[in-house]
């Protein structure tokens, strides 16, 4: 579908809404949306999930403004998947990226795209990762391509681990820069805040904190220097990435602070995740293994235990979201754009084919999240590994092993398999997996 086609469909769906419902001002008024995401954070490297080697008094904060996701789950285990399912509302085997160096085809339709028919502005500063152009396309498509007013920041993947950058992207165009990539982001945030203030917008921040090269500004590290447990001796790795944890809490701050400045606290949603758990690989060296990032959970990036796939969540939207509400019922990243969609009044088209579901009116305390299977699949890079969660059961295939399955509410650390004591519901759960994994690619 081109880009004037998807348009014009995504005009007329915004029209219907309008003539069926009508917008007033006030309560009824069309929120501004600020999505933040951080890189490869683990589930335990924040306050409020329980961190005290180091201090997130900002993300902390906004927690317990809102809803607390203590079950919020990315829908791949690694980047380029994660982040085409959340920004398209499906999972990587509907999304066209299940792969790490995939791109988002053009054809699919972003939060952005959703969002641009009710008149919203668009911006993203940060990580956009592109992969390989598709099959019969000259380049990788771009982020102004796929509904971003604004763009700045890093398109490839392997530039994006560069924590102190000399150019980054500008729209289309490379220009120079100077200083902590996050911090560069956050001032181009702050600038679009400024100028997009009458709203509605939808402000996309997508931080590469705490994504592999492990350095943060030396006013950061100083704060752990000797501290922390480092899992190389001289060197100071752990107090870096508490360095990038902190200091990506000071920037979510500043967003948050701005927003107050400008009166539009009551009148923004913001939601705070990470696009997948922390990684014990070998570009991470160690870190998050000394500093046991995704505790309690087994597991990392590019693995489908919950320490690869439940990740930091919370939402904030004052006097529509109760502030200090805690939720446990599952959420998954996939329901971003049907909840920014049902916040921002717009239908959701059925030819999206989206798979995740509006969960606004749960974080509202005005119903539960549907009842539903939850899917994943890992296939690359010489991994095969599916899952599917429903309620507090989990079952986990690897190829070559046996299916295990899990009571992930009592057991997060996923260390004792059911399976031989509740077979039913490992079969039921395997039987729902293999349907949804023969409907790859519709």
């Amino acid at each position: 579908m081109s880009g004037r086609v998807k348009g014009i469909a995504a005009a007329m769906a915004w029209a219907m809404t309008v003539l069926g419902a009508g917008f007033a001002s006030g309560a009824d008024r069309r929120p501004n949306i600020v999505l933040i995401v951080a890189d490869d954070l683990g589930w335990g490297d924040v306050g409020f999930n329980g961190r005290t080697e180091w201090s997130t008094p900002r993300l902390d904060r906004l927690a317990s403004e809102g809803v607390l996701l203590r079950r919020c789950y990315t829908a791949a285990p690694i980047c380029a998947p994660s982040r085409g399912a959340f920004l398209t509302g499906k999972y990587p085997i509907h999304s066209g990226v299940s792969k790490n160096t995939d791109d988002l085809p053009a054809a699919q339709t972003t939060i952005a795209e959703a969002l641009k028919p009710a008149s919203y502005a668009t911006g993203l500063f940060g990580k956009w990762h592109h992969g390989r152009p598709p099959a019969g396309a000259k380049e990788y498509v771009h982020p102004i391509d796929q509904g971003f007013d604004e763009f700045f920041g890093y398109t490839d993947a392997t530039a994006a681990w560069e924590k102190f950058p000399k150019q980054l992207w500008q729209g289309r165009e490379k220009v120079a820069v100077s200083g902590y990539a996050d911090d560069l982001f956050t001032d181009r945030a702050l600038d679009f805040l400024d100028r997009r203030r009458e709203g509605p917008f939808f402000l996309y921040v997508a931080y590469v904190a705490t994504h592999f090269t492990i350095a943060a500004p030396e006013d950061e590290v100083a704060k752990r220097r000797g501290r922390l447990p480092e899992p190389q001796a001289g060197k100071d790795l752990s107090a870096a990435y508490a360095g990038m944890v902190t200091r990506l809490d000071a920037n979510v701050g500043r967003i948050v602070d701005r927003l107050d400045a400008l009166g539009l606290r009551d009148d923004t949603l913001i939601v705070v995740t990470s696009d997948n758990g922390a990684t014990f690989e070998a570009g991470n060296v160690g870190v998050s293994a000394a500093l046991d990032s995704n505790r309690p959970f087994r597991g990392q990036k590019r693995t489908l235990w919950e320490g690869g796939v439940r990740v930091p969540g919370l939402a904030r939207w004052p006097g529509r979201i109760p502030a200090g509400k805690v939720s446990d019922e599952v959420v998954t990243l996939i329901d971003l754009l049907p909840t920014f969609a049902g916040a921002a009044g717009v239908a959701v088209d059925a030819a999206w084919k989206v798979d995740g579901v509006d969960v606004l009116p749960a974080w509202e305390g005005r119903s539960g999240v549907p009842d539903r299977t939850v899917f994943w699949r890992w296939g690359d890079e010489g991994a095969d590994q599916a899952a599917a969660l429903r309620g507090d059961f989990k079952l986990v295939v690897t190829r070559g092993g046996k299916p295990e399955l899990y009571h992930v509410a009592s057991d997060p650390a996923e260390r004792r398999d059911l399976a031989a004591q509740h077979p039913e519901t490992a079969a039921a759960l395997r039987k729902d997996l293999e349907a949804w994994l023969k409907t790859e690619g519709e």
